[in-house]
């Protein structure tokens, strides 16, 4: 395992309109993570993104857990591939090391998968970062916002809030989504998946 930082990136547009959107949920678990660190974001000065560099989760035997850059692109999501890889140069990060953190239609709500590399799933966010890295080989931590009702456009679903009924587990999805990522960077992808595949009792 490299000593250089894991880059965790959530995925959402900018500014309080669209603070509440399913597709914003990668940032409101980049917000968990900042708060459970004790950290706050700041602006990077080679980036278009805030960003905020903790330790995150606690390694086997209580040691701190690896060093991690949490990163939220200030650009809207269809163009989030050039901070990511404009963080990803500054502090001299693999993209084995880089975690996107995204809403996924193509799995329901309450759910989180686990993958590296792959296809983008129409996922206009991940399309241009694998096209500003040069590779899908990162690893995407995906939170599950389900399928548009009836025949909703899909953009028009992500845009929307999450439903009443949503937003009473959305706590409970995001806490999950912030599990998922510390076990990613302090156990490894399988442990991850170990955990977070296994279908809810």
């Amino acid at each position: 395992m490299s000593d250089r930082p894991w880059l965790v990136v959530g995925l959402g547009n900018p500014g309080p309109k669209y603070a509440g959107n399913r597709h914003n949920v990668g940032q409101m678990v980049l917000d968990l993570l900042a708060e459970r660190a004790g950290a706050r974001f700041g602006k990077h000065p080679r980036a278009q993104a805030v960003v905020a560099e903790v330790r995150l989760g606690v390694l086997p035997g209580g040691a701190p857990g690896p060093r991690v850059v949490l990163a939220k692109p200030t650009t809207y999501m269809n163009v989030s591939g050039g901070p990511v890889s404009a963080l990803a140069k500054y502090y001299d990060i693999d993209p084995e090391q880089v975690v996107m953190v995204h809403d996924e239609v193509d799995i329901p709500f309450d759910t989180i998968k686990l993958k590296i590399g792959g296809g983008e799933g129409g996922h206009n966010g991940l399309r241009d970062t694998t096209k500003a890295l040069g590779t899908k080989d990162y690893h995407r931590v995906r939170v599950g916002v389900g399928r548009p009702p009836g025949r909703m456009d899909t953009a028009d679903h992500v845009l929307k809030d999450f439903s009443g009924t949503e937003r009473k587990d959305l706590p409970i999805l995001v806490d999950d989504a912030a599990d998922a990522v510390e076990l990613l960077v302090t156990e490894g992808l399988l442990a991850a998946q170990g955990k977070f595949h296994t279908a809810k009792a």
